[in-house]
């Protein structure tokens, strides 16, 4: 069952208004995905209260670290099914979870945030981890 797009489009628009391109459909996460010179964080994104108090303000923290990602983009779990589906075949070795989180460096994941790791934490906790996932993959770029 998809979620009302109503129902989704603040939860969307706290992340679009700081940067991230929404991914709606397989082609288009392909394409974000295999781009070999950019680095990216992708997310997951969700109606959950987790996504809502956590992920997300915890993103938007993290962003104001020296050291991020180049691009940045995002699928609505519950909505971008195709787009969704997709993205996490690109990271199928990782169970599936929403909220979650994915750091990519030339087309490959090299770090991830999944829901185990968000929920039931602050929103600080979650931004101390993206900045150290920043750290370790964009400090010497």
């Amino acid at each position: 069952m998809m979620y009302d797009p109503e129902l989704v489009r603040p939860m969307r628009a706290e992340l679009t208004e700081i940067g991230f391109r929404e991914l709606t459909d397989a082609k288009a996460v392909d394409a974000w995905i295999d781009d070999p010179a950019a680095t990216g964080l992708l997310v997951v994104n969700s109606v959950c209260g987790c996504a809502a108090g956590m992920a997300r303000p915890g993103v938007r923290m993290a962003l104001q670290h020296a050291h991020k990602p180049q691009r940045l983009a995002t699928v609505f779990a519950g909505q971008d099914k195709e787009a969704t589906q997709q993205a996490r075949s690109r990271f199928a070795h990782i169970p599936p979870s929403s909220p979650s989180m994915a750091l990519f460096k030339a087309g490959k994941v090299v770090d991830f945030l999944p829901r185990h790791r968000i929920e039931g934490r602050s929103a600080e906790q979650v931004a101390a981890d993206l900045k150290a996932m920043f750290d370790r993959h964009f400090a010497a770029n």
